[in-house]
């Protein structure tokens, strides 16, 4: 006799052994189904996850931990330098002066980026140098909009120009440095 007729046997002369072998299927079966359902939900948690991190990062959404009473008027977002390189943290940070300049009314002029070999290049600092022009009377502004934000921004250089009778606008160096955290 061969196995398949011998187990046929078995099955239809005892039926306490095929109930035993379909509850064991029923059980598999339902095993299965739920470690499903939870790869489901982990999944479903995690593309949640992702795509409230996605919203925070592009701006439209404040993060939540930022949102406490009282504290209206601090500033929202990392202390440090965000990026994947070094060259893209020090793209933010001439994004981030240039826009601090054009939102006082100025101009940028020049910028020079520094992201290896300068004084603080060992601290994990990237630093920049700007040539910009700007009213006498925004200058305060422009400086506390630096060093009030977020990332933290340090002013280690201003050198003014003093601006030619009949021209208006103050020249100046502006050397502004921030601390990258690198990768995560």
């Amino acid at each position: 006799m061969n196995f398949a007729a011998a187990l046929r046997k078995a099955l239809v002369s005892s039926p306490i052994i095929a109930g035993a072998i379909y509850a064991g299927l029923v059980v598999v079966c339902l095993v299965v189904a739920a470690s499903s359902l939870i790869d489901l939900f982990n999944q479903r948690a995690s593309v949640a996850s992702a795509a409230a991190m996605l919203e925070q990062l592009e701006g439209r959404k404040p993060p939540s931990a930022d949102k406490r009473s009282g504290e209206a008027g601090v500033p929202s977002g990392s202390a440090f330098l965000e990026g994947a390189t070094v060259t893209v943290a020090g793209a933010a940070l001439l994004q981030r002066v240039a826009a601090a300049v054009t939102k006082a009314g100025g101009n940028v002029l020049s910028s020079q980026l520094d992201v290896q070999g300068g004084p603080n290049a060992k601290a994990g600092f990237v630093s920049m140098v700007a040539n910009c022009e700007l009213e006498q009377a925004a200058l305060q502004s422009l400086l506390y909009d630096l060093e009030a934000g977020m990332p933290f921004l340090f002013v280690d250089q201003l050198d003014i120009q003093v601006a030619t009778p009949g021209e208006g606008k103050l020249r100046f160096l502006l050397g502004v440095s921030a601390q990258w955290q690198g990768v995560r």
